[in-house]
């Protein structure tokens, strides 16, 4: 890696010195419709390398290496992107005055925060990653995220931990699980529209990052338009409603700048029921520019937001009661109590010096991040399971009965769920009048405290020759705990296990109260540091970058109570699991015309496991995954992009290739070596993402634009991974599956399965007319299809052919079978139809806008994702409970919300 970094540094640099002619295009940019400076517009040439800012009087200069033709690209916050074509002879070339027209459009991203809203309601559908997209210009990847982000549409089947989101430079994403939390800026659309987005392996300015792409959110005062900004916004979606405000004061004369803006967004349910929504958020950053090289920006962010949780359910629950069904809530005195709210409020402090002249920049930061994140969740000892749906209270229970189907306790057990569907508050306080709880609810609390470093420098060589650097460094300290939230009645709870009637915490007391911490405490230990250089160099005709990474990263956990279950093991220190990896990209751009041009890019890099991964069951012990090392990615991709005049797209073809990743799982499970609440871990898996990507645009007229957009994907299984389950045997004589606490299950026949990513084909046709009165609507068709639920890797295991009574496999048990039994079906496909809209005025200064969507206007049914439970992991089993067509532990799915709306009104001075 240094030898071929090295010797591409060389050859590059024999190219910088070789020729420095060089032409300037310059201008001066204004609204159209205020007629004040654009200032912090971002004024490239299309294909190459070269670009530059517009000062705060509009006025840029941009360096050009040859004369020839070109498209001027002008792009800048809340204005529609503008494009120029130029001819440029053998010398500088004027523009005069170019102006922008403001995008009416941008409010549209609210509407993409509102649908992003939604992904976090369930771990299972967080990996979306329509936010990363919130900034991109891209039309393929618009679409991704305004029309197919409502079907849960990956970019390229990848989880959003595949891309880097920075806040001012320094990474947002978490140890835990690899993403970002978007709600650490949720309600602050107003202060954070200011992004460089880099789309794939593209070079980025700021990082090496992922192979999604990279996202950089820039804070920094006079990066916003001066003024006054009121809004307020109405939906049916995650909040019913929203108030925002913000100030942005623009750079004073004594270089101060600064901006503040708070919101408030609610909801006593959303479109699923019982889904409460509570939120608030504050922002404030000071800027201060020294000279006009050095200036520094503090900000702060809080948003807190508090919210009502939703839960897959089977076909059969959602045939009895419907598509916006919520087992999770119930009535008491007349409000609505959701068992499972998600609470998160995790403030952000940050200091930045920027350093800026003709040929270097540096941004250094340091940021502090502290605060909560947790669940709660009705727990329940030696009681009633309080789920309405629970398996022994549905119709299923009753006719898959191995006894025989019953039909008058079915049809008994229907009309008892369709009465009383609802979680019951009153029975739950009833059941906990005897002084020890049967019933508690419970947080489980994630309380993280990270320090963040940072620097990023970006160097101009020569006017063909760029150099970045960066060096990260960044800790985590993460308790973690269940905390008794309310006793519902009771007067203590014994925190004693119900299963092995073992303590939990066998150091500490045994009768809890409320705030009390109980059943698990440990802390989480992680820091990683990180560092990347990337050369980029451009010709007249071509242009490439080379980049390069290493990383060292380090998770402990220390144990904070002794767990009679694993009395060695539990408290205490566990041994320091420690991955170094490194990673390269490069990429290749060659223009056959001005009009058309190609790029290749490639990339290979290894990467430690997420956090969650790594130790097998956290909440008792220090055990950590056997041999666990580093994952292997690799990706390439081949683009083709068309820039005439009305006809703008992009095509792309690209394959990637995960290798040796982990995947820790937990539930319980009837296996034909056993019954038990297990951690399954899953070793050696591969997974591969192949696809194409092509995104059309076409002005018809100077009012009317056609756009086409489609994905076609293959996201497969491409190994088949060894399973291995983890399992306690304290204080059981019986049942037990071995007395180790561990079964090696061998591997599973999962190759060439179908991943749960998201629809695999996406199809968008769409139409937009824009008004010269600044009103406009659109229209947009979607069709997605080959989407598949998650399947169970232990259920194709040789385990699952084994009678767990006798250990040999069932008579019938056979490869055919078994093979028809598991065979994967795909989701239905479905067609949405979305339509936006919107008008702005500017009267005395003051600009109004009004933006306008409905979603799925004809109230399609769909389903956005789902999974296979793996309780019956035995072939008797899963035959005996599918006779009837509806099986007790059938899978699971999300289903997409219908039609929903979506009304912004803002008021700017």
């Amino acid at each position: 890696m240094r030898l071929f970094l090295c010797g591409t540094f060389l050859f590059m640099w024999h190219f910088a010195i070789w020729s420095q002619t060089s032409f300037s295009v310059e201008g001066i940019l204004l609204s159209y419709r205020s007629k004040i400076p654009v200032e912090n517009a971002k004024i490239n040439l299309e294909g190459t390398n070269a670009y530059t800012v517009s000062n705060d009087e509009g006025v840029f200069v941009l360096s050009i290496q040859n004369s020839g033709d070109y498209i001027l690209e002008i792009e800048a916050t809340d204005y529609i992107l503008k494009r120029v074509p130029i001819s440029v002879e053998n010398g500088n070339l004027d523009l005069g005055t170019l102006y922008l027209e403001e995008d009416i459009q941008i409010e549209q991203a609210d509407n993409l925060i509102s649908l992003s809203d939604a992904e976090l309601l369930d771990d299972e559908v967080s990996s979306n990653s329509s936010g990363l997209l919130r900034a991109t210009r891209d039309l393929f990847l618009n679409r991704a995220a305004f029309d197919f982000g409502q079907a849960f549409f990956r970019v390229r089947g990848y989880d959003s931990q595949n891309g880097t989101v920075l806040l001012n430079g320094i990474s947002m994403n978490k140890f835990y699980d690899g993403r970002p939390q978007w709600n650490n800026w949720g309600g602050m659309n107003d202060v954070t529209r200011n992004q460089q987005f880099t789309n794939g392996l593209e070079a980025s300015d700021y990082t090496f990052g992922g192979i999604l792409g990279n996202t950089n959110i820039d804070t920094r005062p006079s990066g916003l338009r001066p003024g006054t900004r009121l809004s307020t916004s109405y939906s049916n979606r995650t909040y019913a409603g929203r108030l925002m405000a913000t100030y942005t004061s623009g750079v004073q004369k004594n270089g101060l700048a600064y901006s503040v803006s708070g919101s408030r967004r609610w909801a006593k349910q959303g479109y699923i029921d019982g889904t409460l929504y509570d939120a608030f958020s504050f922002f404030g950053a000071l800027e201060y520019q020294f000279n006009e090289k050095n200036s520094i920006n503090l900000t702060a962010l809080w948003a807190s937001n508090r919210r009502g949780r939703s839960s897959a359910i089977t076909e059969e629950v959602f045939d009895l009661v419907g598509k916006k069904y919520n087992p999770y809530w119930g009535e008491q005195n007349g409000e609505i109590r959701n068992s499972r709210e998600r609470k998160i409020s995790e403030p952000i402090f940050m200091l930045n010096h920027y350093f800026s002249s003709d040929r270097f920049s540096l941004n250094t930061g340091i940021a502090y991040q502290s605060g909560s994140n947790s669940r709660s969740r009705l727990g329940y000892y030696n009681a009633p399971n309080p789920d309405p749906t629970y398996y022994r209270y549905l119709p299923s229970f009753y006719i898959n009965s191995p006894l025989g189907a019953n039909f008058s306790s079915a049809n008994a057990a229907k009309e008892g769920f369709l009465n009383e569907p609802q979680l019951n508050w009153s029975q739950v306080y009833t059941a906990n009048t005897n002084g020890n709880a049967a019933y508690v609810l419970y947080d489980d609390v994630a309380d993280d405290t990270q320090v963040s470093l940072n620097t990023v420098g970006n160097l101009i060589l020569t006017d063909r020759f760029l150099m970045d650097f960066g060096l990260s460094y960044k800790t985590l300290n993460s308790e973690n705990y269940a905390r008794i939230n309310d006793l519902l009645g009771a007067d203590f709870h014994a925190d004693i296990d119900p299963f092995s009637e073992t303590l939990n915490d066998s150091n500490g007391t045994v009768e809890k109260g409320e705030d009390d911490i109980f059943n698990y405490n440990y802390k989480m230990k992680a820091d990683q540091f990180e560092s990347f250089v990337q050369f980029k160099y451009s010709q007249e005709r071509w242009s490439a970058f080379i980049s390069g990474k290493y990383a060292t990263t380090n998770y402990q956990r220390v144990g904070l109570f002794k767990n009679d279950r694993y009395p060695q093991s539990s408290l205490g220190e566990s041994d320091a699991a420690v991955f170094n990896s490194l990673g390269g990209k490069s990429g290749f751009t060659y223009k056959l015309t001005e009009r058309h041009w190609l790029s290749a890019h490639g990339s290979y890099m290894t990467r430690p496991p997420v956090l969650q991964n790594v130790f097998i069951n956290p909440r008792e012990n220090n055990s950590v995954v056997p041999n666990i090392s580093n994952e292997i990615n690799t990706t390439v991709d081949l683009n083709y992009f068309l820039r005439l005049p009305k006809l703008t797209g992009r095509l792309t073809g690209f394959y990637t290739r995960f290798q040796n990743t982990t995947d820790v799982n937990f539930f319980f499970v009837d296996a034909g070596v056993g019954s038990d609440f297990v951690q399954e871990v899953l070793t050696r898996l591969d997974r591969l993402h192949m696809g194409t990507e092509l995104g059309l645009e076409y002005q018809l007229s100077s009012a009317v634009k056609l756009t086409a957009v489609a994905a076609v994907g293959k996201y497969v299984y491409a190994s088949d991974p060894n399973v291995a389950i983890n399992f306690d045997t304290a204080g059981r004589e019986e049942d037990l599956i071995n007395l180790e606490g561990t079964v090696d299950l061998g591997v599973a026949k999962i190759k060439d399965y179908k991943l749960a990513q998201g629809p695999q084909q996406a199809y968008a046709i769409g139409i937009e007319y824009r008004d010269p009165k600044y009103w406009w609507v659109g229209a947009t068709t979607n069709y997605l299809a080959n989407n598949y639920a998650g399947i169970s890797t232990l259920t194709r295991t040789r385990s699952f052919y084994l009678d767990p009574e006798t250990n040999s496999p069932f008579a019938d048990a056979t490869e055919e079978n078994v093979n028809n039994a598991l065979a994967q079906r795909p989701l239905d496909n479905f067609y949405l139809l979305n339509l936006v809209g919107g008008k702005s005025w500017l009267k005395n200064g003051k600009y109004i806008s009004v933006f306008a969507s409905v979603n799925n206007l004809f109230d399609a049914v769909f389903r956005t994702g789902g999974y296979e439970q793996s309780r019956n992991g035995n072939y008797g089993q899963f035959k005996q409970d599918n006779l009837s067509g509806t099986p007790s532990f059938a899978p699971k799915y999300w289903y997409g919300y219908g039609r929903t709306y979506f009304l912004n009104l803002a008021y700017s001075f």
